[in-house]
């Protein structure tokens, strides 16, 4: 559980650090060129370690998308690799950076309510409330005049959270999968089709400097996020990670006023406070209750310091960890602290 906190934790951080940065960008690259580019980086960024992993670690396993699992991987492309970030970046083009930050903790929220309502994700009432103080802090940030917030920006800022939403939803069926792969696949799909999009509606590529920074803006906090992200999610759940990476809003808000000098407002107070409380609502919820494990066969990323991984192998194993294969989970009834993560996906 621990290690699934501090890749949603990291993976917050990268994503977070995107904004003020490609703020920055937009003065030089057009929005649609930027969103293809943020996506390529991340393709480019997982490809190489990818590649660093194998070298180093021959004998690790790349599990690849089944059959099965290709219309929930090409959903995910559309809703969170195109989608999603074209309508951030036209946003962020009207909107602060900072303000845009913490509009972006809607995206925990939606996620959420996703969850909870499609897929029957347990949701305690400590939740449900930090939901609603984060939306409160949403709201403030929406229509307050002294933060001259463009209507349109925040719309389309919200939109991008409801893409994001979905495609969290929706990556939870490939949460078992190689989470570097998963995301470098996405990134080397959409990036392109991003940028063809841009050329095909006139659109020209920046130069050689701002095309590097673009690409290694993405490479890191885009593509290795993404990677921490879906880590997070075979560990904690949709909803617990969507709560913990709730602080990538506040850490891009942050990083805004450090690096572009945007101003603080006691509105931007008082719904970074409103925001602040929420999250704080869902990291310190704990879950624990008496469950059942039925038999259970898969294959996944896996390391056995666990309650869920004591298994031997019948093959030869050279240690390394996380490492994967076919194993299988006998019938357990116990009671510990969870989240419904992969092994956990069990009713209330």
């Amino acid at each position: 559980m621990t290690r699934g906190i501090a890749y949603a934790l990291i993976s917050a951080l990268l994503f977070g650090a995107s904004t003020p940065f490609a703020k920055r960008l937009i003065g030089e690259i057009a929005p649609l060129a930027l969103a293809g580019l943020l996506y390529v980086g991340a393709g480019v960024g997982l490809a190489v370690a990818v590649g660093l992993r194998r070298a180093l670690h021959p004998s690790t396993h790349v599990s690849l998308p089944r059959r099965a699992d290709v219309p929930w991987f090409l959903a995910t492309i559309v809703a969170g690799g195109v989608l999603g970030p074209v309508l951030l970046v036209y946003g962020l083009a009207r909107l602060s950076a900072t303000a845009t930050s913490l509009l972006l903790n809607l995206e925990a929220v939606l996620t959420a309510l996703i969850a909870w309502f499609l897929f029957r994700e347990n949701v305690d009432r400590r939740v449900a409330l930090g939901m609603a103080l984060i939306v409160a802090g949403g709201i403030v940030l929406s229509v307050a005049p002294s933060l001259d917030v463009d209507r349109r920006g925040s719309m389309l800022v919200a939109g991008a959270c409801l893409c994001w939403a979905i495609d969290n939803n929706l990556t939870r069926k490939l949460a078992a999968l190689d989470a570097m792969v998963v995301a470098g696949l996405k990134g080397a799909v959409a990036g392109p089709v991003i940028i063809g999009a841009a050329l095909a509606f006139g659109v020209r590529l920046p130069d050689s400097g701002a095309l590097f920074a673009a690409v290694t803006v993405g490479a890191f906090s885009y593509g290795a996020s993404l990677a921490l992200f879906v880590a997070a999610l075979r560990e904690l759940g949709t909803a617990r990670t969507s709560a913990y990476f709730s602080v990538a809003p506040f850490f891009g808000a942050a990083l805004s006023i450090a690096m572009l000098r945007e101003p603080v407002t006691s509105t931007l107070l008082l719904a970074g406070a409103l925001m602040a409380v929420g999250v704080w609502l869902h990291l310190t919820e704990r879950h624990m209750h008496h469950h059942v494990h039925e038999a259970l066969a898969h294959t996944h990323p896996h390391r056995h310091d666990d309650l869920h991984h004591a298994h031997t192998h019948d093959f030869e194993w050279d240690g390394n960890e996380p490492h994967t294969h076919a194993h299988v989970h006998e019938p357990m009834t116990h009671s510990h602290p969870h989240f419904p993560d992969i092994h956990h996906r069990h009713p209330h």
